[in-house]
């Protein structure tokens, strides 16, 4: 879509009438909302609107949808993949400024939320109440943009991921429209499940304003381990027994040498720089301590090592830190160089083929890596590190990126667990889904956005 100057124009003069100083042409606001934390080109929105109310939001769509003005959803800009890179310029429309939380329901444990909070705002408010937030993607990232890409995180494997943490959300449609999708009954047979439509359509559908979201209990007891194996298929073949064997495991992530490498020299690890399992049970003391003592015997049968229990909250907490600082980590460990993750997920009997495959393939590419993975529900992250300044390098690890997805799909898995597609993954989209599924999310995005302007550019490569 090519904007000229008098629409652009026109809507930024009315959107002031009501926004005021809150609709900014400020060159450094305009660049901090060009870029997320991916690796694609930024680029400069034309403005940047911060909203604060359903009201806002409407009548700002309303305003560009009829002057055919791109508007790309914003919230903390943690996203991996470009969701929010506003590629045909336009209006970035910042949600950060909506963080009420609006109810809390403990005796049914639930809450409606605005975008803007983040998990770490919602779960210090509900702490003494009892009830916690369980989606963990590890960023400081905004609950709107987590049901947008339908986030995950290391909790998963028990709680599930965005898709399933959503009853209902209030979306604004890109011609203004406000709808109320779901509701707060634990199910529901009442029509098309569009809560579900629009949890993981990336912006691309409708602007959430308010999110309905499950909660659960805070366990009466919680204990972490941290077990280290000689080889990395040893670890994830640990991984497997223990989901085999139906252990409630409440987290169980991996990292492998190099990530462990990076994460002891970044985080001050006690351990060694080897294949690496981080464990948390939750339930009554005897539960998570039967739990524990029934994956250290696995671990054992697979060559584990240093098995180790930590239930005090303190060593817990730096021990999470640590894993959702592995980005961080990895981008420290090579200094000048900068990365791309995969994301794939595959199932959970073909995990240590993806994940040893994808290692052996990084290896004969020449191409320094590091893994990490919320290997419970069979995704994993292969963090791929080349020098900022190379265009070469940034296209050696694309390459990397493309073997290591088409191995996950050949596999029967997907591109993307929990990222989503945005920029970063549009091409395998339709090779992993064919050209008549695409059509039908294009019919879709055609239906509710005619005009293209939420979030253009993204999922679809043309």
């Amino acid at each position: 879509m090519t904007i000229d100057t008098h629409p652009l124009d026109t809507v930024l003069a009315a959107a002031r009438a009501f926004l005021g100083d809150r609709l900014s042409t400020n060159a450094s606001i305009r660049e901090q909302h060009s870029k997320g934390e991916d690796a694609n080109p930024p680029v400069l929105p034309d403005a940047v609107a911060f909203v604060e109310t359903t009201e806002e939001v409407s009548r700002l769509l309303a305003l560009c949808n009829a002057h055919g003005v791109p508007v790309t959803p914003f919230g903390a800009g943690t996203s991996l993949e470009g969701h929010v890179v506003p590629v045909r310029r336009g209006i970035s429309l910042d949600l950060s400024r909506m963080t009420a939380i609006l109810e809390v329901n403990p005796e049914d444990m639930d809450c409606l939320v605005e975008p803007g909070v983040t998990r770490h705002q919602l779960n210090d408010h509900l702490r003494d109440q009892g009830l916690f937030f369980p989606v963990d993607p590890g960023s400081h990232c905004t609950l709107g943009g987590m049901a947008a890409t339908r986030a995950s995180g290391t909790n998963a494997v028990r709680y599930g991921t965005m898709r399933e943490a959503v009853m209902g959300l209030e979306v604004v449609l890109a011609d203004g429209r406000v709808i109320q999708t779901g509701g707060r009954t634990r199910k529901a047979a009442n029509g098309y499940d569009l809560t579900r439509l629009f949890v993981g359509s990336e912006g691309t559908l409708g602007v959430v304003t308010k999110i309905r979201l499950r909660l659960q209990g805070i366990p009466e007891a919680t204990t972490a381990a941290v077990c280290q194996f000689d080889s990395l298929a040893a670890a994830v073949e640990t991984v497997i027994m223990t989901m085999q064997a139906g252990i409630p495991v409440a987290r169980i992530e991996l990292a492998d040498a190099d990530q462990m490498r990076a994460s002891i020299a970044y985080s001050r690890l006690p351990y060694e720089p080897l294949p690496t399992l981080f464990l948390e049970f939750h339930g009554s003391p005897g539960s998570v301590r039967e739990q524990a003592g029934a994956v250290e015997a696995l671990a054992s049968e697979m060559g584990g090592k240093g098995f180790a229990w930590a239930e005090d909250a303190e060593t817990r907490n730096r021990l999470w830190k640590a894993r959702h600082d592995a980005w961080w980590a990895a981008n420290a460990l090579w200094p000048g160089c900068r990365g791309i993750t995969t994301d794939v997920c595959v199932p959970i009997s073909k995990l240590a083929e993806a994940i040893v495959s994808a290692k052996e393939a990084a290896v004969a590419a020449e191409q320094n890596t590091c893994i990490v993975g919320h290997v419970g529900d069979g995704n994993f992250h292969c963090v791929i590190l080349f020098p900022a300044d190379d265009p070469e390098g940034l296209e050696k690890a694309w390459a990397l990126d493309r073997r290591i997805v088409a191995q996950g799909l050949a596999l029967g898995g997907t591109c993307s667990g929990e990222h989503g597609i945005g920029l970063g993954k549009r091409e395998f989209l339709e090779q992993e889904h064919g050209p008549e599924v695409l059509a039908v999310m294009r019919g879709l995005k055609a239906s509710l956005d005619p005009r293209g302007i939420l979030n253009p550019g993204k999922l679809f490569l043309n």
